[in-house]
């Protein structure tokens, strides 16, 4: 079975996208120059992993998700500068 992670990327603008996948690099390429990558990330590149954190199960991974998706900027900001507090927000990890 594959680990899924929970990644954010920042944009060129200073804006944050967060997202799941198998393949954190895999998914990057696919968001800077395919088709595959998210509409919102079009022409907000260079794009910067700025964090990622392995889940495992894609259900923990998909709700995980949308509790960081829910967060501030400014509390998005704190959890990359401090992200063991992952913790936090999502405890059952």
């Amino acid at each position: 079975m594959q680990a899924w992670s929970i990644y954010i990327l920042r944009c060129n603008d200073n804006s944050l996208y967060t997202g799941i996948t198998l393949d954190i690099n895999r998914r990057i390429n696919e968001h800077a120059s395919s088709k595959k990558g998210a509409k919102y990330l079009q022409g907000k590149g260079p794009l910067d992993l700025v964090f990622s954190f392995v889940v495992g199960e894609k259900s923990s991974a998909y709700k995980l998700e949308r509790l960081i998706k829910k967060l501030s900027k400014k509390d998005k900001e704190h959890l990359i500068k401090n992200p063991k507090q992952i913790k936090l927000i999502s405890p059952a990890l």
